[in-house]
């Protein structure tokens, strides 16, 4: 070979030398740059999902009100009987009771206990209140049962609390008419699932409700 060649051998070869080495620094620059979007990438979508999380959380339980202080009985008779029954609740929660039942509705006075145990065997909402209830807390009555057909709304001497909100087989006793728990009450046992005539007949009995 030429001396003359010599040195163009030389620069080609530091020529090469330097593409190779530009090569190497490109592809690890390429390779950080897709490692940071990868990391950004899953940051984020972590970051969605914790909050989706975060945000069904919140939503499973919004809106829903514990039903503390709930009473429940079991075992209880479903026998006709004529006359009066000596209830061990008061109110009573079911057992034996009369033929007829009572007619839903709100009254202004007491009704025979007998008819409205017989009205929550069909499923129906019982709500009793002291006689010396305010006419506000009962107005909220009234506001909470608007729209269910199946409550039976009436005054009670001797409570033991100043509300009681019963269906067949459980009792929940209220100091206040405006206790989120009253329509909490409402929501859980209005279908009467629970009770040993679900859907039965809530009119055609008797009494005759003033609301």
């Amino acid at each position: 070979m030429s001396k003359q060649g010599r040195p163009d051998n030389a620069r080609r070869t530091r020529l090469e030398a330097v593409r190779v080495q530009q090569g190497r620094s490109e592809r690890r620059r390429t390779a950080i740059t897709v490692s940071a979007s990868v990391v950004v990438a899953a940051a984020l979508v972590g970051g969605s999902v914790w909050a989706v999380s975060r945000s069904g959380a919140g939503s499973s339980t919004q809106g829903k009100v514990a039903l503390s202080g709930l009473q429940t009985y079991t075992g209880l008779a479903r026998d006709h009987v004529a006359g009066g029954v000596a209830y061990p609740q008061t109110p009573p929660v079911g057992g034996p009771h009369a033929p007829a039942w009572q007619n839903c509705g709100v009254y202004a006075t007491p009704v025979p206990a007998e008819n409205a145990v017989h009205s929550l065997e069909h499923g129906a909402i019982w709500i009793t209140y002291r006689p010396t209830l305010p006419a506000a807390q009962l107005a909220s009555i009234r506001e909470a049962i608007a729209g269910q057909h199946r409550t039976l709304v009436s005054p009670y001497p001797g409570l033991p609390s100043p509300v009681v909100a019963t269906a067949w087989g459980v009792r929940l006793r209220l100091d206040s008419a405006s206790d989120p728990r009253l329509t909490a009450f409402l929501t859980t046992y209005g279908s009467g699932s629970q009770a040993p005539e679900p859907g039965g007949r809530c009119t055609g009995g008797v009494g005759t409700p003033t609301g």
